[in-house]
C-alpha cells in the first residue's frame, strides 16, 4: 500500500535534531475544547520525563479558552494557533510541527495516560505501522438506550481490528509515509485506517484510552449520523480504497456473535434502529451537496466527565 510519490508529500524533521533523542509526538487538534482539553493533556503528561514526550495541540477556529488551558501546561506543550475551523488542516499544521515518531493523533475530548502512550509507542517501535489504544467507555452518564447500543458495538468483531471509534490512532514513521496530506474529510480517522490492512493495524490491549459516550439518543445519533456522512465522503472521494476495505471486511462473524445471544437481542434492536436513522440522515445530509451540518455532540464534553 506504500505510495512513493505520497512519501515526498511528508515533512522531514528538523534537519538539526538529534534523530537518537527525539521525543515521541503527540498531536492533537483542538476545536472549541477549553473543557476538555486540560483532562487530556493533564493525563499524558502526568508523570513524563523531561523530554519523553512532544506534544503539539493545534486549536483552529476557537472562540472560547481552549489555547488559554493549553498555555498553562506551560513549555511542556506546543501550541500552534489557527483561526481556519478544520481538524485535518490542524493535522496538518501539527504534522509540519512535530518532530519525532512514532506519532499519535489524538482527540482532545479522550484521556489517554502516559503509560498507555508508552505501551503504544513501544508496539509500534517492534514492527507495527499503526495502531489503537483498547477502548473504555465511559457510561457513567449515558441513558438506557445509549448503554444497549454500546452493549452490543462493543461486542462486533471489527472493533477489534483497531483504529475504530476510539479517538486515538499511531503510526510508525513508515507507517506514515503510507500517504501524503491529510485530505479534507469528516473521517479522518477512516481514511488513515483504510490504508492499512487489518493485520497491520494493531490493538494494543492493556493501554486504554477513556472515551465518553454520549449522554442521551439525540447525542449519539449525532455521533453515529456523523461517522455515517464521513463513510459516504470518503466513498465518494476515494472510492478505490473504500472499496478495498470492504474486500477484507467479514461481517458475518459480528451477526454470529449476536445471534447466538438471544439475552442480547433486545439491545441488538436498539443497535439496527440506531444505525438505520444515523444512515438516512446521513445519506439525507449528503444529498445536500455541500450543505452539510457538523453534528456535534456536546454531552461528552462536560467538564465534569
Amino acid at each position: 500500500m506504500l505510495n512513493p510519490a505520497a512519501a515526498d508529500c511528508i515533512p522531514p524533521p528538523d534537519a538539526g535534531v538529534d534523530r537518537k533523542h527525539v521525543p515521541l509526538s503527540v498531536v492533537i487538534p483542538a476545536h472549541n475544547e477549553a473543557t476538555v482539553v486540560g483532562r487530556c493533556l493533564a493525563a499524558m503528561l502526568d508523570g513524563a520525563r523531561p523530554g519523553e514526550l512532544d506534544v503539539v495541540v493545534v486549536c483552529n477556529g476557537c472562540d472560547d479558552a481552549t489555547a488559554d488551558v493549553v498555555r498553562g501546561f506551560g513549555d511542556r506543550v506546543r501550541l500552534i494557533e489557527t483561526p481556519v475551523a478544520s481538524k485535518t488542516n490542524a493535522l496538518n499544521l501539527g504534522d509540519d510541527a512535530a518532530l519525532g515518531f512514532p506519532r499519535l493523533y489524538v482527540d482532545a475530548d479522550v484521556v489517554l495516560p502516559l503509560d498507555a502512550v508508552r505501551k503504544i509507542a513501544a508496539r509500534l517501535a517492534e514492527d507495527a505501522p499503526a495502531a489503537s489504544p483498547s477502548m473504555a467507555t465511559d457510561l457513567s452518564r449515558s441513558s438506557w438506550v445509549v448503554r444497549a447500543y454500546y452493549a452490543v458495538w462493543t461486542r462486533l468483531p471489527y472493533v477489534r481490528e483497531g483504529m475504530i471509534g476510539v479517538g486515538v490512532y499511531a503510526l510508525s514513521e513508515v507507517g506514515r509515509r503510507r500517504f501524503g496530506r491529510f485530505p479534507s474529510v469528516i473521517a479522518d480517522d477512516g481514511y488513515v485506517r483504510m490504508h492499512f490492512d487489518a493485520d497491520e493495524r494493531v490493538l494494543v490491549d492493556g493501554a486504554p484510552v477513556r472515551v465518553v459516550a454520549p449522554a442521551t439518543l439525540a447525542d449519539l445519533l449525532k455521533v453515529k449520523t456523523r461517522s455515517r456522512l464521513g463513510g459516504l465522503e470518503l466513498a465518494a472521494k476515494f472510492p478505490e480504497l473504500v472499496a478495498r476495505e470492504r474486500r477484507t471486511k467479514n461481517y458475518g462473524g459480528a451477526a454470529w456473535s449476536v445471534g447466538l445471544r438471544p439475552w442480547v437481542w433486545p439491545q441488538a434492536l436498539v443497535y439496527l434502529w440506531v444505525n438505520i436513522e444515523a444512515r438516512r440522515r446521513a445519506r439525507a445530509q449528503f444529498a445536500t451537496r455541500g450543505r452539510v451540518e457538523w453534528a456535534r455532540d456536546t454531552s461528552s464534553r462536560r467538564a465534569d466527565t
